[in-house]
């Protein structure tokens, strides 16, 4: 299919590895230029120069963190108009409600709530000029059920689902679109590390930290990066302009939830 995006300009944040990579290739192969940000410039730089010589795109890199106000200057002047936004940042670590402390929150809204919001802020206004954008919001599936552990992303994350669906639906009759794919678990170094966990913690395999999981997943298997990508490149595409403000979850039926 022709996403009919091909010559767009589109922001990536987060995209040097996992899901952000994913959809930064999902949308090269649609033929958009990229701009990709990460804070790791090495791993930024070897994604971006595998994508481009696949591609043939122009990619351009911008090593920060866009969860500070610096970094995301950083990126909104390299980026400069952009078509497409796709955001995205690692989330806040697991714990205990008991522990966790006012600073702990405002952290967490720093990265998962506010960042979005700075970056949407800045971009939505040219979009809109222009009469055409789509932005995708990478959230998670704790948003549709809440995780116990992960309390500050629960809240961070619910907080920007709030922003997007009133916000949302005052920009699309410009031919701007804003929704969010909430991610479960996929096979990426995230996964590695939570398996890793299980796997140290139970004294068995990675295989049977693995299998357990899968377990508990209708699917039986964790998600790809290529299909996350593909549905975020299909959310920016041309085809998308009547899907507005939604909460898409690619999860392998985790969620178990009627609607």
């Amino acid at each position: 299919m022709d996403l009919g995006i091909r010559g767009k300009r589109a922001l990536v944040c987060a995209s040097s590895k996992g899901l952000g990579l994913g959809c930064a290739r999902a949308l090269a192969e649609a033929g958009c230029d990229l701009v990709m940000n990460a804070r790791g410039a090495e791993a930024l730089e070897e994604a971006a120069a595998r994508i481009r010589e696949e591609f043939g795109v122009g990619v351009k890199t911008v090593a920060a963190d866009v969860t500070t106000e610096a970094g995301q200057a950083q990126v909104l002047e390299a980026a400069g108009d952009v078509d497409i936004l796709v955001t995205n940042a690692g989330g806040p670590p697991p714990g205990s409600w008991q522990d966790w402390e006012r600073e702990d929150f405002i952290k967490a809204l720093d990265a998962n709530m506010l960042t979005p919001i700075a970056l949407m802020k800045a971009l939505l206004p040219g979009m809109m000029e222009r009469g055409w954008g789509r932005v995708v919001n990478i959230t998670s599936q704790s948003v549709k059920a809440p995780i116990a552990v992960l309390g500050l992303s629960n809240s961070a994350r619910a907080g920007l689902t709030g922003y997007v669906a009133g916000t949302a639906r005052q920009v699309a009759g410009k031919g701007v679109n804003i929704n969010n794919l909430l991610p479960g678990i996929h096979a990426t170094d995230r996964a590695d590390s939570l398996d890793k966990g299980v796997a140290d913690s139970q004294g068995i395999t990675m295989d049977e930290a693995r299998a357990q999981r899968y377990a508990t997943l209708p699917a039986g298997r964790y998600g790809t990066k290529e299909e996350f990508g593909a549905a975020c490149a299909f959310l920016c595409s041309q085809h998308a302009g009547f899907i507005v403000g939604q909460n898409i979850l690619l999860d392998g039926g985790g969620v178990n939830a009627t609607l």
